[in-house]
């Protein structure tokens, strides 16, 4: 006999966790919330920003895969054999590619500092790009102060909030770097295999990252994300004082957002949705996509025909990045609150010349 699908029920599971946040990315709309924007004290969550600058870095050609980094012996003294660790030897040399597995799978401290220094020449020349990112990202509730988050007296914080917004900037920024280094149920480094923490892998259908963090200091946490059907939930949840609480409430919380909740589809990733226009660029405007799939959640049941309408602040300022967040897709649902989706820039509008400023300026005398 053919075993029965497990029954998912839509009421809200019991979350004891102190901090906790579940977004729908597609639609952006906050399924669950609690002191989203509360600072506390990341752990290895931390390691998501350090994947994140590396990720940065090879799109712009500034680092290799293939690039070898030294464990100087300054760092195997201080770091070998510390919480979580890729057993990097002295003076061995390791490959980008390999510390950024040893650093998301296994959640590798040394990985970590190895790749800081390689990167950075130090430490706090690394964080001060975390930090950099951070700004760039609007994470305000974060700083770090370390590339690994082991414990350092409260120095580095980050927010519910800032984490999910970081991951989603991973996932749809880096795409292909995100499915060759998350998601991966275990690692052999150095001829050792270890596990992934995720609570998530090989429980929960579609789960695909993102990070687990744990010391005596911060207690258990989880940024964890899942998609299916085109559908991605991410969710964050700090402060639990029992890994098996973490376990299987982050499990339900996130069953119960894909039971609970129904996606509209409203438009594909790359779908065009208007223009915008600029000021200052070699192009006076700026075409606005989809960064990633945009849907419209309701609660289960529910069906509604909402209105939508373009906003953003202009013109906009050149020079625009291509992928850059430049506008907003406001959706009005009868019922529902007000969601913003983003809008990127279809492709790069560098700053124009002298030419470019004589014509916005004529243009603008005659009111174009």
């Amino acid at each position: 006999m053919r075993a029965a699908a497990p029954i998912v029920p839509t009421e809200m599971p019991q979350i004891t966790a102190p901090i906790g946040l579940l977004i729908d990315v597609n639609s952006g709309r906050v399924l669950f919330e609690r002191q989203s924007h509360r600072r506390f004290v990341p752990a290895s969550l931390t390691k998501i920003m350090t994947s994140y600058v590396a990720f940065e870095l090879i799109e712009q050609g500034k680092l290799r895969l293939d690039q070898k980094f030294t464990m100087k012996p300054e760092t195997f003294r201080k770091w070998h054999g510390v919480g979580s660790t890729m057993f990097l030897g002295n003076n061995s040399q390791t490959t980008v590619a390999d510390l950024l597995e040893g650093i998301v799978t296994v959640s590798a401290n040394d990985g970590c500092v190895v790749l800081a220094e390689g990167v950075a020449g130090s430490v706090p020349g690394f964080t001060a790009m975390m930090n950099a990112e951070a700004r760039k990202l609007g994470m305000r509730d974060t700083h770090y102060n370390t590339p690994n988050g082991w414990m350092d007296e409260g120095q580095t914080w980050v927010s519910a909030a800032d984490l999910a917004k970081l991951s989603m900037a991973l996932i749809t920024r880096h795409p292909v770097l995100y499915k060759t280094f998350y998601g991966h149920p275990h690692a052999t480094l150095g001829g050792i295999t270890q596990n992934n923490h995720n609570p998530l892998y090989g429980h929960t259908e579609g789960a695909d990252g993102v990070k687990t963090g744990f010391t005596n200091e911060a207690g258990y946490g989880l940024v964890g994300t899942a998609m299916r059907d085109g559908r991605r939930l991410m969710m964050v949840v700090g402060g639990y004082d029992r890994p098996n609480d973490r376990a299987q409430q982050s499990r339900a919380l996130i069953e119960w957002g894909f039971a609970a909740w129904a996606a509209k589809p409203l438009y594909r990733a790359g779908a065009h949705l208007g223009e915008a226009q600029v000021q200052g660029g070699e192009a006076r405007s700026v075409g606005l996509v989809a960064p990633h799939d945009l849907a419209l959640t309701l609660p289960a049941g529910v069906s509604a025909k909402p209105t939508l309408s373009i906003r953003y602040k202009g013109p906009l300022r050149a020079p625009i990045a291509k992928g850059q967040q430049v506008a907003t897709l406001l959706v009005r649902t009868p019922g529902q609150p007000e969601e913003a989706l983003p809008l990127a820039a279809a492709e790069d509008v560098p700053e124009g010349g002298v030419v470019a400023r004589l014509r916005d300026g004529m243009l603008a005398l005659v009111g174009r």
